[in-house]
């Protein structure tokens, strides 16, 4: 048996990025949100900070001077930017005059991307990161740990010791090798297919043009411009956005090999952009936002054009984000997501237990109506 030396460790530089790359690269469903260059980025900025309530807490099991094991683990003051909801969980403790938070929250910052979470070299490093887990969330008396968006093999592990499973659902779009986006769009109903064509349509005949511009190509200027189109989608809905133009910069300079940014222009001006982040297994879409309102605009820019850019570069997947039942009638299918929670009070634990099978039931079910309803022709 490995003896490993566990360490927690609230910057990413205690670990250093030729490490932490080394680890993630070993991982079979790692994604770049997991790489050194995001999450850096993230703490550096001060975008997930202890100042914004994301404590860095990483979980750290070393053999000799290789890093065997790690979970990206934070100190959280509060549940914003986590995409699995538990407000109620903790409205429920906030009655009955106990402390919800801080609580401990496994998950990549403001990213509803299943992947790997635990993180190893191999299955018994794999145990012993769980066995770190379960000590460590008993030695600090918090409430509770999550485990956001980890992979089901992860999630089944973690049930096994003791965690409960929360299942959610996305809509993610395969490609079938498609030769291009006609050749998609023949696969759909007819009726599904002609209201696509429509949406494309009305775009073109508003005058917009689409400009494609990968991550080492973007100029200071496209960052500037995109940031002020993701800050107007959160102004709009009287809300405020978790991530500065620094942050954006910094992805662009340090791993511009993911991104790629989709502005719409008309008469040679930009009014709307959207940033998505790619590797060779899939593209995610991450955010979007517009200046000027042209009819199916959003559509355009966030879902036609990455899938366009999909089919070309011969992309597995693109997962287009949380929620969205709309994607459904442009060839998003539903897929399952999971999250693993462990309460410390056993009172609180059973009932959210209970909680949770019934929301399982309605999620099965929900999952099954949508897949009832797929668009593509029999």
């Amino acid at each position: 048996m490995v003896n490993y030396r566990t360490c927690i460790v609230s910057s990413l530089a205690e670990v250093g990025q030729t490490a932490w790359n080394g680890l993630v690269e070993l991982q079979e469903e790692a994604t770049p949100f997991l790489s050194y260059a995001f999450l850096a980025a993230l703490h550096e900025t001060g975008c997930a900070a202890p100042e914004t309530g994301w404590q860095p807490q990483y979980l750290c099991l070393w053999h000799g001077e290789e890093l065997h094991a790690a979970l990206p683990l934070y100190a959280k003051s509060h549940s914003y930017g986590e995409y699995v909801f538990d407000w109620a969980w903790a409205d429920a403790y906030r009655r009955h005059g106990m402390r919800y938070y801080p609580k401990l929250l496994a998950a990549i910052p403001f990213t509803p991307v299943a992947g790997n979470r635990l993180l190893a070299r191999g299955v018994a490093a794999r145990a012993a990161l769980v066995e770190a887990l379960i000590r460590l969330q008993r030695d600090t008396g918090l409430s509770s740990t999550h485990v956001l968006f980890p992979t089901e093999a992860e999630a089944r592990q973690l049930q096994q010791a003791g965690f409960m499973l929360r299942r959610g659902v996305q809509f993610h779009w395969e490609n079938a090798g498609y030769a291009d986006f006609g050749d998609f769009l023949a696969t759909l109903e007819r009726k599904k297919s002609k209201n696509i064509r429509a949406e494309r349509r009305k775009v073109t005949e508003a005058g917009v043009t689409f400009r494609q511009v990968e991550g080492a190509q973007a100029t200071a200027a496209d960052w500037v411009f995109f940031h002020r189109c993701y800050a107007n989608t959160y102004a709009e809905h009287h809300s405020t956005p978790y991530l500065s133009l620094a942050f954006f910069k910094r992805i662009g300079a340090t791993m511009p090999q993911h991104i790629l940014l989709v502005f719409a222009e008309r008469e040679g001006q930009p009014i709307a952009a959207s940033l998505l982040i790619y590797d060779q297994r899939a593209l995610y879409g991450r955010y979007w936002g517009a200046l000027e309102h042209v009819p199916c605009l959003h559509f355009e820019t966030a879902y036609y054009q990455p899938l366009e850019f999909c089919i070309q570069r011969g992309i597995g997947s693109f997962e287009g984000g949380a929620q969205g039942e709309h994607k459904l009638a442009r060839g998003f299918l539903p897929r399952p997501t999971w999250s693993a929670h462990w309460l410390a009070d056993a009172a609180f634990a059973e009932a959210i237990r209970h909680f949770l099978r019934q929301e399982a039931g309605g999620m099965t079910a929900y999952i099954d109506e949508l897949n009832e309803h797929a668009p593509f022709r029999m």
